[in-house]
């Protein structure tokens, strides 16, 4: 009884549906010491099997089987399919609904089927094959198999019911984040991923891009503290009063920053929130970048013939810490082609990795695929990032045309 309440709570603490599949299997051939164990889940209208997962097979076992298709629940296993009762087979070949085993796949003798139901539907079955002792699968094999079939039934539905909840606060994430304009002559692209973490789905990084009045261009990236409707709500306070201060204004970015912090402490509880606000303007027969960051990593240009440097300069505070502190503007000039991205720290961070090496391996990405269009730079950057995946990220990239 103790290891079946344990093996229940094994099942049950997981969230991510594919772990609790996995985890049911494994924790099932444990508790009655079984060799092979697979859980078959059933196509929607319950005919058929459309996703088998086996354990216990070893890295030969599978080799063998590497031109073999999955079961579809066809012969013993259809029979527990049509027939959802707990199924016990002393003698697999020996049954006359065996329709054998593929070439390749290991010699089984014994079986318990165990069926598993998710809100009185059957959502698949449990098959474990083969006690280690060489023993029949009893009837005290049977009702611990079938207790904690009910117990796998619910922490699949409260997986579902987490997938549901996710892919919400995903799509409300991403309905926050603006659709970026076409900044003619400009071009701009945007890549967003939420964090894979458990309970971190909502995030406060966020994007814009503005084309201003003068012919310039402002882009903004930030990372608002927490990780919940919170920090998502106070993204999207922050994000609309800093296009009202940018808009109307040629205002060093150091000034409309700290101007978004005064107008924070005034009359908001929004968190800690770190940014960088870049602006690209005309300078002569160029352009030229003018950034102010508030406690936020610094922007990488990438030239067009694959160089990458970071714009190391003093960051300042972040928002919401003390607006009273001055903010620092810099420049720097920008070569035809250059590409000034802007990035958050989900996209290099790693509890087990320095800060410095992720950023060496962002910069050497961004290098290497410089010849990209925008947003297949994103989306290259986004994929290949050094970071854990546990915060959320977000990456703008910002491209001046040419000389006229």
């Amino acid at each position: 009884m103790e290891r079946l309440l344990n093996a229940v709570l094994a099942v049950s603490r997981e969230l991510e549906l594919p772990v609790v599949l996995r985890r049911i299997v494994s924790t099932a051939m444990d508790l009655v010491d079984a060799r092979y164990g697979a859980l078959g889940v059933l196509n929607d209208d319950g005919s058929a099997l459309e996703k088998f997962i086996p354990l216990g097979l070893n890295q030969q076992e599978y080799d063998a089987l590497a031109g073999s298709d999955f079961p579809h629940g066809r012969g013993l296993l259809g029979h527990l399919i049509h027939h959802p009762e707990p199924l016990r087979v002393a003698d697999l070949p020996g049954h006359p609904d065996s329709v054998g085993f593929p070439p390749g796949h290991p010699p089984m003798r014994t079986l318990l089927g165990v069926a598993i139901s998710v809100r009185g539907r059957i959502y698949g079955n449990l098959y474990l094959c083969d006690r280690r002792d060489g023993r029949r699968f009893d009837d005290h094999d049977e009702a611990v198999v079938t207790a904690l079939a009910g117990a796998a039934g619910i922490a699949i539905e409260n997986a579902r019911l987490y997938e549901q909840s996710r892919s919400s606060a995903e799509h409300f994430q991403r309905l926050l984040l603006p659709t970026l304009p076409e900044p003619a002559p400009f071009a701009a692209a945007a890549e967003y991923r939420p964090a894979k973490a458990p309970g971190h789905h909502l995030g406060g990084d966020w994007y814009d891009v503005l084309p201003l009045p003068d012919g310039s261009c402002a882009a903004i990236i930030g990372d608002v503290v927490g990780h919940d409707l919170t920090a998502a709500a106070a993204m999207s306070q922050i994000r609309n009063m800093l296009r009202a201060l940018l808009y109307d204004r040629r205002t060093p970015p150091s000034l409309v920053l700290h101007r978004l912090d005064h107008t924070l402490h005034a009359i908001t509880k929004a968190p800690v929130t770190t940014a960088c606000l870049a602006r690209i303007e005309r300078q002569g027969e160029g352009w030229r970048v003018l950034w102010s960051t508030a406690g936020h990593l610094p922007p990488l240009v990438v030239t067009a013939d694959g160089h990458a440097s970071y714009l190391e300069a003093e960051p300042g505070l972040p928002l919401g810490v003390d607006e009273s502190l001055p903010r620092p503007d810099h420049t720097r000039a920008l070569k035809p082609g250059d590409t000034v991205l802007l990035y958050t720290d989900g996209l290099v961070e790693h509890p087990r990795r320095s800060l410095d090496a992720c950023l060496d391996e962002l910069a050497a990405e961004a290098a290497a695929h410089s010849g990209l269009p925008l947003k297949d730079l994103c989306r290259v950057l986004a994929d290949r990032h050094p970071g854990s995946g546990d915060d959320d990220l977000a990456l703008l990239a910002i491209r001046p045309p040419g000389p006229p």
